[in-house]
């Protein structure tokens, strides 16, 4: 009787358990319903213009005992005078480098002892001097904003270490294959646009003088021509006694408005390639026009963005990632701006897939355009919008940015308590009628960072015009791309000493090549270590190989891409602990 009432209660507890696993695996099938949606509640700032004009944003938020401040100048890069491109930003880096009252370091010690932060920055549309610290040294910081407004000094010692930083930068920037394909989209699409300037050039920096900062600064930072924006732990009529105190006397001026050229209007989809010899990869970029900031059409287009390119779930990216496998990733993004903007698609894919890449991108551009998406996309979508809005306003640096955001670009008062209801209103034709307006596959620029001899093969059909650069900008015949495949094999056995340039410094590299007519093998010594070479290739004047080696236990290849002209060679080198590829130059010593 025991055995029996015992073996009933194993028998139950099985039958329990065989329930709950049924249980669980509904479950983990089942997806949970969306949460709420979190409150948002942002009240309006309260806006107040002084006598010289300066604008006065003031949010107060005593969630925590800090205040944020941004004193913002409603033009940026893009309003530099002809004959003096870079020199907004030059005056940003310098802003806080010396004043009448402090040096350089004794202003940083000073920032340092407050606990807080202060600098300038200057982006194509803004320039913008930033304090932030807790709200009893509030006071001393806006003390110290005035002082680089007003007091810069532009020490000669400070801007000869900016020179020749910049300098050094600048050759850094010639070798990353991401500023190469911007730089090219920039000029293309924008044209006589101020827009098309993405970096000064070394000429540009070397003129640079205290005198040439000094008198830019007296004419660039006028009253009528900021808007000072305060949020925090602040007394809004205090704060007002003291912004008066500090920048009340500051004089008003003529603010100086460019002429701006309209950008070209694109008629033919063209197709630029700048040439990296022997790159393992292509950086792929396709563009064309779209809106200003500012625009009606923004939140359908940011919602149609989302679903085509914008994330790890989107179009674009789950066809050429997870279901090519030609990419890491593949992305969509709309670059609006004060002035103008643009809609791009982006992957950094292996250069023998240039072709197959293009083909899918061209693919999503069409569909997205010519049928309507479906409800589970835009309900995602819809979800992921609405959902990351109100985490950007959880702190109050992030809090700041959105309504520094929603002033310069002049947007409605109600931006930011109508932002979700904006979302939720876009409509499955929304999406479509914005994808046909801003999307335009017929005329797309098509600029391609990579080995031009092996992306010219697989692009040229998608464009009948069709550049190559080198990385300087040089364009080059495009003739001496189209060689014959039966190229005779160089011979590359020996040791060859190389430098890699990374980040502006030479890295030494040496390597040791054996040669058995198109197959090489040997092995490569850098400063991150060494590995072993045992199936690379030679195909014509080009060498292609992997090493294998091993740092702090994790296994790491060197993908070696590089093109020999007689004891002379140049290429790339990638590896995945490093996130772009490395040029590289040097000769056969042996």
């Amino acid at each position: 009787m025991l055995f029996r009432q015992e073996k009933t209660g194993m028998s139950m507890l099985r039958h329990h358990k065989d329930s709950f696993q049924t249980m669980t695996q509904a479950i983990r099938k089942t997806v949970p319903a969306p949460l709420q949606p979190a409150p948002f509640n942002v009240p309006q700032p309260s806006v107040t213009t002084l006598d010289n004009g300066l604008k006065v944003v003031i949010l107060s938020d005593r969630r925590l005992p800090l205040v944020s401040y941004r004193l913002a100048f409603l033009s940026g890069d893009s309003a530099d005078p002809e004959g003096q491109i870079g020199i907004t930003s030059a005056m940003a880096s310098m802003l806080t480098e010396g004043t009448l009252n402090y040096s350089s370091r004794e202003l940083a010690e000073k920032v340092e002892r407050l606990g807080a932060n202060l600098s300038a920055s200057a982006s194509e549309d803004f320039f913008v001097v930033a304090g932030s610290s807790l709200s009893i040294y509030g006071s001393e910081v806006l003390q110290l904003i005035a002082e680089i407004t007003f007091r810069a000094t532009f020490p000669e010692s400070e801007l000869d270490l900016y020179r020749r930083n910049t300098l050094e930068h600048l050759k850094f920037q010639r070798s990353q294959p991401g500023f190469l394909a911007n730089e090219q989209v920039a000029r293309i699409l924008y044209g006589e646009h101020p827009y098309a300037r993405i970096s000064p050039t070394p000429a540009d920096v070397e003129q640079f003088s205290r005198e040439f900062l000094s008198d830019y600064y007296a004419k660039k930072l006028l009253p009528n021509d900021a808007i000072l924006i305060a949020v925090g732990d602040i007394e809004g009529d205090d704060f007002l006694k003291e912004v008066s105190e500090h920048f009340g006397s500051w004089k008003s001026g003529d603010v100086a408005v460019p002429s701006v050229a309209s950008p070209p209007k694109r008629k033919e989809r063209s197709l630029t390639i700048v040439d990296r010899p022997g790159s393992a990869q292509s950086n792929i970029v396709l563009a064309n026009l779209a809106f200003e900031r500012n625009s009606p059409d923004y939140f359908p287009a940011i919602v149609m963005n989302q679903i085509l390119g914008a994330g790890a779930s989107s179009r674009v990216f789950m066809n050429l990632r997870e279901e090519k496998g030609y990419t890491y990733g593949a992305y969509t993004r709309l670059d609006v701006r004060r002035l103008a903007g643009d809609f791009e698609a982006t992957a950094e894919v292996r250069t023998a897939v240039t072709g197959d890449s293009l083909r899918e991108f061209f693919y999503e551009l069409e569909r997205i355009r010519t049928d309507l998406v479906s409800e589970q996309e835009i309900t995602d979508a819809k979800n992921f919008l609405t959902g990351v809005f109100p985490i950007r306003a959880e702190t109050q640096e992030g809090l700041t940015n959105l309504i520094v955001n929603q002033q310069l670009y002049e947007l409605p008062d109600d931006y930011l308590q109508t932002y979700r209801d904006n979302i939720e209103a876009v409509t499955l034709e929304d999406v479509q009628a914005v994808a046909k307006k801003y999307i335009h596959p017929d005329d797309l620029a098509i600029v391609v960072v990579g080995d031009a001899q092996d992306v010219l093969a697989q692009a040229r059909s998608y464009a009948e015009r069709i550049d190559i650069f080198d990385t300087e900008g040089r364009s080059m015949d495009i003739g001496s791309f189209e060689q014959q495949s039966d190229e005779e094999t160089a011979v590359v056995k020996g040791t060859w000493e190389l430098a890699l340039d990374f980040q502006g410094q030479s890295v030494p590299v040496t390597l040791t090549l054996d040669q058995n007519d198109e197959k090489i093998s040997g092995k490569i010594e850098t400063v991150l270590g060494g590995g072993n070479i045992e199936d690379g290739s030679v195909k014509g004047k080009k060498v292609s190989a992997t090493a294998s080696t091993e740092i702090q236990g994790q296994s790491v290849d060197f993908v070696i891409s590089g093109v020999v002209d007689g004891d002379s060679m140049s290429g790339t080198l990638s590896t995945a602990i490093i996130p772009e590829s490395l040029a590289f130059e040097g000769k056969r010593v042996s």
